[in-house]
């Protein structure tokens, strides 16, 4: 019996070592947290909320104090954007940067910050000039507070940053978007932080509906769609991430991981948002991304859901439809998060 019960000891320890090595889908996924709706609960109940569904990470789009103050002490990790009305002035003002982490990081000691999205989707555009000035103007704020090692700075981009996406391995960034991308890329590779992506196969699908099968937007497809030399694509979304790893790749990005910061699929409103599609993509978006992409296999995928609540502030349509949750708290559709 003694061998018996050092097998079983050796076999749990083994177990244990394997359960280790190998985060939990649940530690892959966060959800974000939007606040365009005059009906949305109090932030210590959507926090409440959170926590009640085993949601462990967070994504808000401004550093709203009663938000950050409801977050204190609740171990939910997070993603806090300086809004892109901010990034001139907190490129032009390293006082002004100081002030904001400061403020907004320093006085919140209680609060798990993971990683500072410095604008959302402004390359290409009008203030993608102040992007990367930006990122290194709160990047020197926080080292100064000695917490540059703890919350990485980044920004999010659309996948719109890509002049070309198929196949994946074929992933470039536009000339437009590379201006601004390939010095902010060797900012993050140099700093060990990950780009922030919003990684939409929604609108690849209703944008393409004669080339693009639904059921290989949806996660459903039975077997291999594309073949791109040595990788099989089962699904878009992992087809997008790749076509933006090998972006990265082209530029001098190797060690650049990904962080999907948006992603999602509406339940109501337009082309083929439904409730069960809604369901049926999220659900297939929890379970795949532990195992990561073709070309990061095994390497478990940080991706937030978009989003937590239906906001009515948003424009009709398909933009007041991406919640998991009604204002009321109550589930659009079953989720497991676990």
């Amino acid at each position: 019996m003694a061998s018996q019960s050092s097998f079983s000891m050796a076999a749990i320890a083994l177990l244990l070592g394997v359960l280790a090595a190998f985060p939990t889908i649940a530690q892959s996924i966060g959800v974000c947290y939007g606040r365009l709706g005059n009906n949305l609960p109090q932030p210590s109940d959507v926090v409440a909320l959170y926590k009640s569904n085993n949601i462990g990470q967070m994504r808000i789009y401004d550093p709203y104090s009663p938000t950050l103050q409801a977050l204190e002490g609740s171990n939910i990790q997070l993603i806090v954007d300086v809004p892109n009305t901010d990034l001139q002035n907190l490129a032009s003002d390293a006082s002004a940067a100081n002030d904001w982490v400061q403020n907004n990081i320093k006085a919140y000691s209680g609060v798990s910050f993971r990683y500072i999205a410095v604008g959302n989707e402004v390359i290409p555009g009008n203030s993608a000039q102040y992007v990367l000035p930006a990122m290194r103007n709160i990047y020197s704020a926080l080292s100064s507070a000695g917490l540059q090692n703890q919350i990485k700075v980044s920004t999010a981009v659309a996948t719109s940053v890509l002049g070309v996406s198929y196949p994946p391995s074929h992933g470039a960034f536009s000339s437009d978007a590379l201006t601004y991308l390939s010095p902010i890329v060797q900012f993050l590779a140099s700093n060990g932080a990950p780009l922030l992506v919003n990684v939409y196969p929604y609108f690849s699908y209703v944008d393409n509906q004669g080339s693009i099968n639904i059921n290989y937007a949806l996660f459903t497809s039975s077997g291999t769609v594309v073949t791109d030399g040595q990788y099989n694509y089962q699904n878009l979304f992992d087809a997008i991430v790749d076509a933006v790893y090998a972006a990265l790749e082209k530029v001098g990005g190797s060690s650049v991981v990904i962080v999907v910061s948006e992603s999602g699929w509406p339940s109501a409103g337009g082309t083929a948002a439904s409730i069960n599609n809604a369901q049926t993509y999220n659900q297939n978006l929890i379970n795949h991304v532990g195992q990561g992409t073709p070309r990061r296999s095994g390497k478990a995928l940080e991706t937030y859901i978009f989003s937590m609540f239906n906001e009515n502030q948003k424009p009709a349509g398909i933009e007041q439809n991406w919640g998991l949750f009604y204002p009321n708290e109550q589930p659009v559709y079953s989720i497991n998060f676990s």
